[in-house]
């Protein structure tokens, strides 16, 4: 009877054409957690969209109105250049068709709104901007809804909700700023009240919801008080020192509901993980 034998050379091809196949075979499914994980990721972006959508036309309106115009011009730049890298972060994977569209549509709507930007604010260039600010607010909502039922998990609808609040505050900054300039819209004060009562009923869903932790409830807190401070400078008529303070504490409340949003996207991670 012959002996077998297995040469080195042989073993070597053999198990590099098991690890070859291994590979293949387990890439759909790491391609599909890599995907879950991008899709917090995602739904964070797509929702941080609608907030940056606004607060372009909101810095734009307070750079016309000559109020902190210095911060403004800051806050602006800034802003332009994190919707490009929000873009950038959504490139980096390959979605469905249908995710695909709405991600391109938000780019449609981006594009056009930067393009109003490259002259200094004058009546006519503000009431544009705020127009298309609105515009691709709509279509970062309706990519954001989207995401979120791709993600097939709770914890997505409260990035969507702490994603939100961001906007809320800017779009009701950028609204008071608008009445400032006599640009308003016919619904600007039925829309304000609507975004106030949204964003205080808002914040008492976080509150209630099931997944909390310290710094979750800590950032709640923050955001209450920082609520208050904003909401009582929404009131008062719109002169040098209101316009001041509502430019200061909309900056301060986004930066709170953006560190709410990133803790909500911590814990849809870990689910999806």
């Amino acid at each position: 009877m012959k002996t077998l034998v297995f040469r080195p050379d042989s073993l070597n091809n053999r198990r590099a054409t098991l690890q070859s196949l291994a590979a293949v075979l387990l890439m759909p499914v790491l391609s599909t957690a890599h995907a879950q994980l991008a899709v917090s990721t995602a739904i964070n972006r797509t929702a941080r969209f609608r907030a940056l959508s606004q607060r372009i036309a909101k810095t734009y309106c307070q750079i016309h109105l000559h109020t902190l115009p210095d911060q403004a011009r800051l806050a602006l730049t800034a802003t332009r250049q994190l919707v490009r890298s929000g873009f950038e972060d959504l490139a980096k994977v390959q979605w469905p068709a249908e995710l695909a569209r709405h991600v391109t549509e938000i780019q449609k709507q981006s594009d056009v709104l930067d393009t109003l930007l490259v002259m200094p604010p004058t009546r006519e260039s503000v009431a544009a901007v705020a127009v298309q600010s609105d515009r691709m607010m709509a279509a970062s909502q309706a990519a954001t809804e989207a995401f979120e039922k791709f993600a097939k998990a709770s914890t997505a609808r409260l990035v969507n909700t702490a994603g939100r609040q961001r906007a809320l505050s800017q779009r009701l900054a950028k609204n008071y700023f608008l009445l400032a300039a006599k640009l308003e819209g016919k619904g600007t004060l039925d829309e304000m009240k609507a975004d106030a009562a949204e964003f205080r009923l808002a914040m008492a869903n976080l509150a209630a919801a099931p997944i909390s932790t310290p710094a979750i409830r800590n950032e709640l807190a923050l955001g209450d008080s920082q609520w208050l401070f904003f909401d009582a400078a929404l009131q008062r008529k719109p002169d040098e020192r209101a316009l001041e303070t509502v430019g200061t504490t909309s900056e301060r409340l986004l930066e709170v509901t953006d560190r709410l949003t990133g803790l909500y996207d911590a814990a849809l991670k870990e689910v999806l993980g």
